[in-house]
């Protein structure tokens, strides 16, 4: 299954807004990855919560940089407007020395339903099982 993302579109299939996270992370376009968050959205990708400009230009920022992403999904649940989606995941990052490192862990996704039926991310909480030491 491949994305058009140049209209990304979560349904209510959650291995379809997975790929759809996965396929726009790994474009490395950082724009076109925001466009899968509220406006007010938060997200920890940096390592600190951050919300509005500053989350859209962390993300930019990071995913210039080209990492890879990959995951699955291990849960889902949905109550209302509301879905509460919990990946593992594997990150193939740039060390700062030239070279790469593999981090894993599970993140914490809070989705809201718009009103024109479409998902959206609202929370975003990746967690590595270890960091990396430098």
């Amino acid at each position: 299954m491949t994305t058009d993302l140049s209209n990304l579109v979560l349904t209510d299939d959650v291995e379809q807004q997975n790929q759809a996270f996965i396929d726009a992370f790994n474009s490395g376009d950082g724009a076109i990855f925001d466009t899968l968050y509220r406006d007010d959205a938060i997200s920890n990708l940096s390592g600190s919560p951050l919300t509005g400009a500053e989350r859209r230009q962390g993300i930019i920022d990071l995913l210039k940089t080209g990492p890879k992403l990959d995951s699955k999904v291990v849960q889902n649940y949905v109550a209302g407007d509301v879905s509460l989606v919990i990946v593992e995941f594997r990150l193939d990052v740039a060390d700062g020395q030239g070279g790469r490192q593999i981090i894993t862990g599970t993140c914490t996704d809070v989705m809201r339903r718009t009103g024109d039926n479409r998902w959206i991310m609202a929370i975003d909480r990746p967690l590595a099982d270890e960091l990396p030491t430098k």
